[in-house]
């Protein structure tokens, strides 16, 4: 055994780093904090760093038009992601196009990234299509409300990448929340068992729903959960866009080169509450919001590219301009958006109706049309 943090053992042939303290490329000043380590990956170039704030940016102003729009009443429910917007956009400007992601239901960033059209995001809150539009086109699985869920069903479509020999890198996005259901813990163990590709992220946000995660665990960090199940475990400042990235970059090629399945733990906040339903004035206060938004991950990467010569006014101006113009394309597709027919439920089921099926629909048919006159 080899001893590579304080207090915890782990096999010596397991690479674990950042298990306590977690990894930072750049600080809240916008500065980085030293030397490049030579295990992240920093192979993104001008354009690249530049687009992960796009993603940012428009990720942010699009949380906000789909908030508005519940609040109108133009979807039934959202869960906001202000404040994640690093974690999730680094997350998945990481990922290859074939690498497939099983998200929760917060990770409006990742769909961004990924450029899945936040319309059809909208219309699965908005309660026209189960699971959200325009997803398995992009490698992406529908979104999960239950929560851990979608953990399992990611090792299980990792067990099927390694039985057909492929490369691809399964990635399933969790909350700190989710660490508290069973399933979870049951995908790890499986995941480890059979050695399988997958990519375990934790978007630690600081609270499920109303519960901090000092009362869901006695242990000192999530990544360190990892090793139980035998995998490495990471814990990276979430709200640092290149740290994500640099952890997530080098996370997916141990996978991809037979390391086996890993567990990151991305430290952040979730500045709105947790559905639009949700109260947080009930539960946190003050002091805390203020905290954390001095570490807004939007404005620290700004300075940061700033400082590196790689943003100014012109490029403020042009990411506001392509924000404002997915906001009011938003806005004007999902607003009194008419919904599919509720028959609709039955051509994807099944590539050919059974005859139970088509008995089913007949009766709803009939039901929707007994009192016209």
């Amino acid at each position: 055994m080899t001893n590579t943090s304080p207090g915890l053992s782990y096999p010596a042939d397991m690479e674990l780093w950042g298990i306590d303290e977690p990894l930072r490329v750049v600080g809240a000043d916008g500065k980085r904090t030293g030397a490049a380590d030579p295990r992240y990956p920093d192979d993104l170039g001008s354009e690249g760093l530049r687009r992960l704030l796009t993603d940012m940016v428009v990720t942010r102003r699009l949380d906000v038009e789909l908030v508005r729009l519940q609040r109108q009443g133009q979807l039934a429910l959202f869960s906001p992601c202000l404040g994640q917007e690093a974690a999730q956009v680094g997350v998945a400007a990481a990922m290859m196009p074939e690498d497939w992601l099983f998200p929760q239901y917060r990770e409006l960033g990742m769909f961004v990234a990924r450029g899945i059209d936040p319309v059809g995001i909208a219309m699965m809150w908005r309660g026209a299509y189960h699971g959200g539009r325009g997803l398995i086109e992009k490698k992406t699985m529908p979104m999960c409300i239950v929560v851990g869920a979608q953990v399992p069903h990611a090792a299980g479509y990792a067990m099927g990448v390694k039985l057909d020999g492929a490369t691809e890198v399964v990635v399933a996005v969790m909350g700190d929340g989710a660490l508290s259901e069973g399933d979870v813990h049951e995908a790890f163990n499986m995941a480890t068992v059979f050695d399988l590709p997958c990519l375990f992220v934790v978007q630690n946000n600081q609270w499920a729903i109303s519960v901090p995660p000092q009362t869901q665990t006695h242990s000192t960090t999530l990544a360190q959960k990892a090793v139980a199940y035998g995998m490495p475990g990471v814990r990276c400042d979430g709200n640092d866009v290149l740290a994500t990235y640099s952890v997530t970059a080098e996370s997916l090629r141990r996978i991809r080169e037979g390391g086996g399945p890993m567990l990151v733990e991305l430290v952040t906040y979730r500045r709105g509450p947790h559905t639009t339903s949700d109260d947080p004035t009930r539960y946190r206060d003050q002091a805390e919001l203020e905290h954390w938004a001095a570490l807004d991950p939007v404005d620290r990467y700004r300075r940061h590219l700033e400082g590196e010569g790689l943003w100014g006014e012109p490029e403020e101006e042009a990411v506001g301009k392509v924000a404002e113009e997915a906001a009011a394309r938003l806005r004007a597709e999902v607003y009194d958006a008419p919904d599919p027919p509720v028959t609709e439920l039955f051509d994807l089921v099944f590539s050919k109706p059974t005859k139970e099926l088509e008995h089913q629909r007949a009766q709803l048919e009939s039901s929707l049309t007994w009192n016209e006159p």
